[in-house]
């Protein structure tokens, strides 16, 4: 009995993407289908990074292509790629470096740092090639988090490599000076520094570069945001409508200057007690989705006030490194799924396929 080619292609038309709730066939996944007696080929190509979820996808194509008539076997292979997405107009993307996301606050102590560098990870994790940059030249954390020492090497004198920590590169101004040591720097040293981490550190070819943005909306988010090619902007916020109010903020700034937000990121949503399991909203609840439903974005994911997020970070192993197959680490593994599916829905950057045209007097 041979196997019906078009129904084999209606059947794949019709499975759905469980990580995005859309077609298989809308983001032209399907690949390469080829039909070999009874026996059915399926590439899978999916525009975010899923290595976790890869068995899960093929046991579905799997499933439903041998339920077919005359299919008695099926090889399909599940695999990401990357792609480079559009910025705001007219900045150019930095070499070797595909996709920006800026993670951002309107004020400190709401655990922005902790969730940029656990997103990074966490995109690691799920198969992507990852960098993090401290922007925060005031208050840099990142060496600490991620349990980094040294400085940076530089092969030529003007550049540097950045260093590696936990299966992510990264660069900070903390990776420069002495750990006590102030940055008593106006806006402009502080800006062109940053200029300087992101653009002359070596970065290899990377799918994703996480920036740690400082707290509040002045010269370095301001410039960061106009200058620099951004892909979008996470936002990070407690429930506390003190902290409602500066995050607001920050999402208007980056609205004005033309880069996507990717959603908000609730944080110390819940405590349970480690005692008696009481679940106890500190700060608050709902603050979050309020703010989603009012600008018309996504609660990308909500974490617990939790003893351990601070103490792993504290010791320089965040949770996704610390406990991989943790709760926790779950949770930042969906928030990054979500981030880089929010990405692989906007348009691609095209500028790289285009060829440069020279006009020439002869």
């Amino acid at each position: 009995m041979s196997i019906d080619r078009a129904l084999v292609d209606a059947t794949l038309a019709a499975l759905t993407d469980p990580n995005t709730g859309q077609p298989f066939t809308a983001s032209k996944g399907i690949r390469n289908v080829v039909v070999e007696g009874d026996t059915v080929v399926v590439e899978v190509v999916l525009g975010y990074p899923a290595k976790s979820r890869f068995e899960a996808i093929r046991a579905q194509l799997a499933a439903a292509l041998e339920a077919l008539p005359g299919v008695r076997a099926s090889h399909v292979t599940v695999s990401s790629r990357i792609e480079a997405h559009t910025v705001q107009r007219g900045v150019k993307l930095l070499p070797n470096v595909k996709n920006i996301v800026v993670v951002a606050s309107g004020k400190g102590g709401v655990g922005k740092s902790t969730t940029a560098v656990n997103l990074a990870l966490a995109l690691a994790a799920e198969g992507a090639a990852v960098g993090v940059l401290d922007a925060d030249i005031y208050g840099p954390s990142l060496p600490t988090m991620l349990g980094i020492e040294g400085r940076p090497e530089s092969p030529d004198g003007q550049s540097m490599n950045p260093l590696v920590g936990h299966g992510v590169e990264a660069n900070s101004i903390g990776f420069l000076v002495e750990q006590d040591n102030p940055m008593v720097w106006r806006g402009p040293m502080a800006t062109s520094a940053l200029d300087q981490l992101l653009r002359q550190t070596n970065w290899s070819e990377l799918d994703y570069l996480v920036v740690d943005m400082p707290p509040g909306t002045g010269d370095i988010q301001l410039t960061l945001a106009q200058r620099v090619p951004v892909t979008g902007a996470v936002i990070v916020t407690t429930p506390q409508d003190i902290a409602l109010i500066d995050a607001k903020k920050g999402l208007r700034m980056f609205e004005k200057v033309g880069v996507p937000i990717l959603g908000i990121v609730e944080n110390m949503a819940v405590h349970v007690c480690s005692n008696c399991g009481h679940a106890e909203h500190i700060f608050g609840s709902g603050g979050g989705e309020r703010m989603a439903r009012e600008y018309g974005v996504e609660v990308l994911g909500s974490l617990p006030l939790d003893l351990s997020i601070r103490e792993q970070a504290d010791a320089g192993c965040p949770s996704v490194a610390a406990e991989p197959d943790g709760r926790i680490a779950q949770t930042y593994r969906e928030i990054a799924r979500r981030v880089a599916i929010r990405i692989a829905t906007r348009s691609r950057d095209m500028s790289s396929k285009f060829p440069s045209i020279v006009v020439q007097n002869t």
